[in-house]
């Protein structure tokens, strides 16, 4: 039998009200005997919403990328870490006493700890992402895969480029060189309404990233593929009709088109302009 890994690990927690001292886990640290430490939270923020439904899920987001670059080479002294987090956001987040524990790799540990201590146990029958959901969280985990989700931007806001009070705010994107590259989801299931939107905020969002950042905007739609798995078309008059219109749509606005499927792809595209 492979010898198992001795680590400690932290439980994260979002504690909204310390009086009433109610709390959801919402990530996990795990340290080894030796090697920087590990840092994950959650892609499931129901639980945090159900408890604060003003939760800024955003703002944990942005914790997570920050955390992750203190954590990076840094061996077993969490202690500027816990500085960080006592002194910015000790009113919101908790980190527990370190446990111990066995795994057979830090991989494996954290998906085992983040399934017994933070996501929400599966209930058979509940309905799995779909739409704009499931390809945002798609497109999230390749670039995490290849290690570049936080090397970017995200919830890039439109105003920014177009004018106050444009509320369209996209998904995520980088810049290598004089070329800023955009990524948004855009679900053609249901509708095409938000691939019209995305095609009318393109030329004022090509203009303003030339104004303020001084760069050619290279806007990507990630769209469901038309074919399933089997590689058919669904025989479906009006679903075919709507997802040709949104596509076309969008590229006759310059947006380039890509599919779920592309994603691998694009990440490794990533990856090696990041230079990661």
């Amino acid at each position: 039998m492979t010898d198992r890994l001795p680590c400690d690990f932290f439980l994260v927690r979002y504690v909204p009200d310390p009086v009433k001292n109610e709390f959801v886990n919402i990530g996990v640290l795990l340290r080894p005997v030796s090697g920087a430490t590990e840092m994950r939270l959650t892609r499931d923020w129901s639980r945090v919403r159900c408890l604060d439904p003003d939760a800024d899920t955003e703002m944990l987001e942005t914790l997570e990328s920050e955390m992750r670059r203190r954590l990076a080479g840094q061996d077993a002294d969490l202690k500027p870490l816990m500085t960080v987090i006592e002194d910015s956001f000790s009113h919101l987040l908790q980190i527990t006493e370190p446990r111990g524990c066995l795994v057979e790799n830090l991989a494996a540990g954290m998906e085992e700890m983040m399934r017994l201590y933070v996501e929400p146990r599966k209930v058979r029958g509940r309905a799995a992402l779909t739409g704009r959901a499931a390809l945002l969280r798609g497109m999230r985990a390749h670039f995490e895969r290849a290690r570049v989700w936080d090397l970017m931007r995200r919830r890039i806001a439109a105003s920014a480029y177009t004018q106050p009070g444009d509320p369209l705010k996209l998904d995520c994107g980088y810049r290598p060189n004089g070329l800023i590259r955009v990524f948004h989801a855009v679900s053609l299931d249901a509708d095409a309404e938000l691939a019209k939107v995305l095609a009318f905020s393109a030329p004022a969002l090509r203009t303003g990233v030339a104004r303020v950042e001084n760069a050619e905007l290279e806007l990507t739609a990630i769209v469901e593929p038309l074919r399933n798995s089997a590689g058919d078309v669904p025989d479906d008059a009006d679903r075919i009709a709507r997802y040709r219109f949104g596509v076309e749509t969008m590229e006759a606005h310059q947006i380039r088109v890509l599919t779920a499927n592309d994603l691998e792809r694009v990440a490794e595209t990533a990856r090696r302009e990041l230079r990661v």
